[in-house]
């Protein structure tokens, strides 16, 4: 089943990561950062011009840009309570 990318969420919603693309440097990064298929995210907030956007994964809090979002599919989109933490 194909997904859609994270730059694609709206806050509050939450995904699971399929997959991450782009160059082997990046992806290694992500990986780095819990980014990894399998990890659920959560969007939590886009900065005022949208970009970068908060995502919540893991426990802990993470910035990204839209161009990297973009490189991250997702399944799901299930919107959440505001502020509900991510297991």
């Amino acid at each position: 089943m194909s997904g859609h990318m994270l730059s694609d969420l709206r806050p509050g919603q939450k995904a699971v990561i399929l997959s991450v693309g782009g160059e082997r440097r990046f992806r290694l990064r992500l990986a780095e950062l819990g980014l990894i298929p399998g990890t659920q995210v959560q969007l939590r907030r886009r900065a005022p011009l949208g970009d970068p956007i908060e995502i919540r994964l893991r426990g802990y809090a993470l910035s990204i840009r839209l161009k990297e979002a973009r490189k991250i599919e997702v399944q799901g989109g299930e919107r959440i309570g505001k502020g509900a933490p991510v297991r």
